[in-house]
């Protein structure tokens, strides 16, 4: 893809198949590119298995492992990282929100199932973090697409505490140290 990029296309189908195959690409290919990715298509059913069987390699052989589901998200892939080759990273990075608004929604779209349009109705109702740290689980579940189950998870997670408790700090302490001598 480029003097110092290259990608190496794979099927999950060919890989059953011919298991051997990526091994022996590899070793063709060396260390000679700094950026390296393994594009697979998934067309298997369960490809679990193999995907993780695939990621150790990857791991192991320093390279990107990327996935497409179809062989146009593949071509799409490919053009993509082909149009940024000479761009910095930072044009294709996340762009951070710097309004507190933005940045309270990602921070309620970080607990589990609230989604973007939960968190903008529980500001537009509560106000702010503030109330909707004080509201009880019926008030928070009377917002509109958040139901019981939400409202309980989330005045649970709201109301955790952020420390450890007492009696797991001393069992730390008193575990003796590995660096003894004998």
């Amino acid at each position: 893809m480029g003097a110092t990029t290259c990608a190496m296309f794979l099927s999950l189908r060919y890989h059953n198949l011919n298991p051997n195959y990526i091994h022996d690409r590899l070793k063709q290919l060396g260390r000679q590119y700094k950026l390296r990715v393994l594009l697979v298509l998934v067309d298997v059913k369960d490809p679990h298995h193999e995907l993780k069987q695939l990621t150790k390699i990857c791991v192991m052989a320093d390279m990107t492992l990327m996935l497409a589901w179809d062989q146009e998200e593949a071509g799409r892939i490919i053009e993509v990282y082909k149009m940024f080759e000479h761009k910095p990273p930072d044009l294709i990075m996340e762009k951070q929100e710097s309004n507190p608004y933005s940045m309270l929604i990602d921070s309620l779209t970080s607990i589990k199932s609230i989604n973007r349009t939960d968190a903008m109705t529980l500001l537009s109702t509560f106000g702010s973090l503030e109330k909707i740290v004080q509201a009880t689980e019926d008030e928070l579940s009377m917002c509109p697409g958040l139901g019981p189950q939400k409202a309980s998870r989330l005045h649970k997670i709201l109301h955790q505490t952020f420390k450890k408790p007492q009696h797991q700090k001393n069992k730390l302490e008193k575990q003796p140290s590995n660096n003894s001598a004998n």
